[in-house]
């Protein structure tokens, strides 16, 4: 399976926290490795992502939030939880 990585639109993107990622099974997700994963700027949350169907680890998660859609999870991401602002001068 060849995956268009320019497609975003059929993404979904969920929320975890950084201590589940041992339940992440990186065959189902984009991300190939923890080093890979985008964390929060306090390190507590990361992101997952996947296209066409929900990954089944997803049920043993407890800490979801999501999923989200491409233009959420950019919104979120321009937070101050996830992007440090920039200087403006």
């Amino acid at each position: 399976m060849i995956l268009d990585l320019t497609n975003y639109e059929d993404r979904e993107y969920l929320i975890i926290s950084v201590s589940e990622i041992h339940l992440v099974d990186f065959n189902e997700i984009l991300e190939t490795s923890p080093e890979t994963l985008r964390k929060s700027l306090d390190g507590t949350k990361t992101t997952i992502k996947w296209e066409g169907q929900e990954p089944k680890f997803i049920n043993n998660l407890k800490t979801k939030e999501g999923p989200y859609i491409y233009d959420d999870i950019f919104s979120i991401m321009q937070t101050s939880e996830w992007t440090t602002p920039s200087a403006t001068n």
